[in-house]
């Protein structure tokens, strides 16, 4: 939810009228909600097979904060997981329309991705990629709501810049913490191809290169701020984003997977709350 926020406030270096902010937000929150419980509902049953058991998670991984895979622990029947997203596809194409038909041709493109990732799981290791342009479906949609036609170097380089936080801060780690059930099934992800070190080294990389990308977008947008914005990226990617996945480097643990994971979640919301202090900063200096 924090990246389609952090994209537009970042573009435009204030806010889009209130009507494109509600109606943003609820499409953004349905649109998430709609393609992640789509997830659940075409792995319904890989889920199954692995057991209920088995796909539940350490306390201190983010992703079991809440109920993970509901239907496969039968709190919600199959039907009902068609129902729901099916209403909340509604909702956020309703959303998209009102806010720029693009964005309905970019969610039915997020959703069939999602498709795609999703059927991949026992398939290739590339699928990774495609988890990357789900993941980005949202800022870039967030950016043709505000802007018919946004700027191609803009759109570039966040595009670029979250999909390399996506690899190596959410799905490597993400795969890495089901790897043993993972190996039992056959699965073809990452850690599993490539074994721990290289998947380690990919990530460390993967998330240099995401917080370079994400300082050269702030320089951009922020050209008076340009210094105080660079430091707080780095400060702030090296942090949340690459001293845990050095750490995965260097000892290869679950726990230390599941700890870049959380971390890494954080970046997004963290990146927000460094636009809306650069804009403070602007608006207070220019009295």
């Amino acid at each position: 939810m924090a990246t389609p926020a952090f994209a537009v406030l970042l573009y435009l270096g204030g806010f889009p009228p209130v009507q494109v902010v509600v109606i943003g937000l609820l499409t953004a929150f349905a649109g998430y909600t709609a393609v992640y419980a789509l997830n659940d509902i075409i792995d319904f049953r890989t889920d199954m097979a692995k057991g209920v058991e088995r796909i539940l998670t350490a306390e201190n991984y983010l992703d079991s904060l809440m109920v993970r895979h509901p239907l496969a622990q039968g709190l919600l029947t199959f039907r009902q997981g068609i129902l729901w997203v099916a209403g909340w596809s509604l909702v956020a194409l309703v959303g998209a329309f009102i806010l720029n038909p693009m964005c309905v041709v970019i969610f039915f493109m997020g959703a069939s991705l999602e498709t795609v990732y999703c059927l991949l799981w026992d398939v290739s290791p590339w699928r990774s990629v495609i988890s990357g342009f789900v993941k980005n479906s949202g800022p870039v949609a967030a950016l043709f709501a505000v802007d018919p036609h946004p700027s191609p170097v803009f759109s570039i380089i966040l595009f670029l810049g979250l999909f390399f936080w996506e690899i190596g801060g959410q799905n490597i780690p993400a795969d890495w913490s089901d790897i043993e059930l993972d190996r039992q099934f056959s699965a073809k992800t990452i850690p599993v191809r490539l074994g721990s070190g290289k998947s380690a080294f990919l990530a460390l990389v993967a998330l240099i290169i995401a917080v370079v990308l994400i300082v050269w977008l702030f320089a951009l947008s922020f050209p008076a701020l340009k210094w105080a914005a660079s430091v707080g990226v780095v400060a702030a990617g090296t942090y949340l984003l690459l001293i845990p996945a050095a750490k995965l480097l260097l000892n290869r643990e679950r726990e230390q997977a599941m700890t870049l994971f959380n971390q890494a979640s954080y970046f997004p919301v963290t990146l927000l709350g460094m636009v809306l202090g650069l804009m403070g900063l602007l608006h207070f200096g220019s009295f």
